[in-house]
């Protein structure tokens, strides 16, 4: 037995616990409901994502227990109307992975990545199947993700059957391929409508380019915002310093300070 199995135990009796009295007492507590719920959750998740990004230990744990807090708040309402409880929670999630893993709980004998990875989603399917549900191998990216991060879960699960290109020499043809198509749309004048389509094309292709070049498009993106945020509080530091206002300067002189912060990050 792991010895930090008893302290895990009564952290987690601890904060159920708490979740019934202020379920019982609170006023803003007793009137929420898993609808009210939902928004609270993601901006949670998104916070989790900013500490991570940070690198930021202690807040990644902080984070961790408000998503652990949301989880015992859905679990409670739903015990409330007799529909499911922590302990069904968690044992739907144990039984799942289990399933999906048979090359650890099962018969199957590989340690090949991409198997595994087609396994889950054969097994997937499988599930939706039992279920009567759609079994599209995509219905299970959800409808209101973020464009950019619902673009890479599609293409890891059309990857995950085998629907996927070769090379990246044949991706990066066709992100080619499409930034040609995109400068002959707004060449033509094909309309915003056609423009749009065509540079989606394209930040679909640079999604796929990533991933064959193992860049997350979201964190490579990330970067560069918080790198562009970065020069330009440089820019407006500086022009403050020198009595300027920023909006009353030109590009050019603006691009003095951006180049001035460039040189500044490369001693860095």
């Amino acid at each position: 037995m792991n010895p930090n199995d008893a302290k895990h135990s009564q952290a987690f009796r601890r904060l159920l616990q708490i979740m019934n009295d202020l379920r019982e007492k609170c006023p803003w507590d007793k009137k929420q409901t898993i609808e009210s719920l939902s928004y609270l959750t993601i901006e949670e998740v998104y916070e989790l994502t900013d500490a991570i990004g940070e690198k930021d230990l202690q807040g990644i744990k902080e984070e961790l227990g408000d998503l652990m807090l949301h989880i015992a708040f859905y679990s409670k309402i739903g015990d409330e109307q007799n529909a499911f409880d922590m302990g069904d929670v968690l044992n739907t999630v144990c039984e799942k992975l289990i399933r999906r893993h048979p090359h650890i709980y099962g018969d199957v004998k590989t340690t090949d990545e991409e198997e595994i990875k087609r396994n889950w989603e054969r097994i997937k399917l499988e599930e939706k199947a039992t279920k009567k549900e759609k079994k599209s191998v995509l219905s299970g990216v959800p409808k209101s993700l973020p464009a950019l991060i619902k673009a890479i879960r599609i293409q890891e699960k059309a990857r995950g059957i085998g629907f996927d290109w070769d090379d990246t020499a044949q991706v990066l043809a066709k992100v080619e391929e499409e930034m040609k198509e995109l400068n002959e749309a707004i060449a033509q004048k094909e309309g915003q409508d056609r423009i749009e389509e065509e540079f989606g094309d394209l930040l679909f292709a640079l999604i796929n380019y990533g991933r064959f070049i193992d860049v997350n498009p979201e964190t490579a993106l990330e970067k560069c915002n918080k790198k562009f945020i970065r020069r330009f509080n440089f820019i407006e530091e500086s022009a403050e310093k020198n009595g300027q206002v920023l909006a009353n300067m030109t590009l050019a002189e603006m691009e003095e300070y951006w180049q001035e912060a460039k040189k500044i990050e490369k001693k860095v």
